[in-house]
């Protein structure tokens, strides 16, 4: 009987010990699903982030173009000035 008796006694510190070290691992599982959460919500916010950077470089890139192409449009209107003039004045008999 005393045998059973303390058999009973170690499974039963054995049994609290499991029960604590169960309740570490629940705590760590509900820290692990927290984590999860977190990373998942930072991989959305990155992608809004990437989104974004992306259409403020299209901006960047259409509004640094604008100078160059009124440029063009100008010399453009120049020449054509210029070419139209020439053909008028040979048309004219100006040679």
């Amino acid at each position: 009987m005393e045998d059973i008796a303390v058999k009973v006694v170690e499974i039963d510190q054995r049994s609290k010990s499991n029960t604590h070290r169960l309740d570490k691992v629940e705590e760590r599982q509900d820290n692990l699903d927290k984590l999860v959460s977190s990373v998942s919500a930072l991989a959305n916010e990155q992608e809004h982030i990437k989104e974004d950077v992306t259409e403020i470089k299209t901006d960047v890139k259409s509004l640094t173009e604008r100078p160059g192409k009124r440029w063009d449009s100008i010399v453009g209107a120049i020449i054509t000035g210029v070419v139209s003039f020439i053909v008028a004045w040979v048309l004219k008999g100006g040679i």
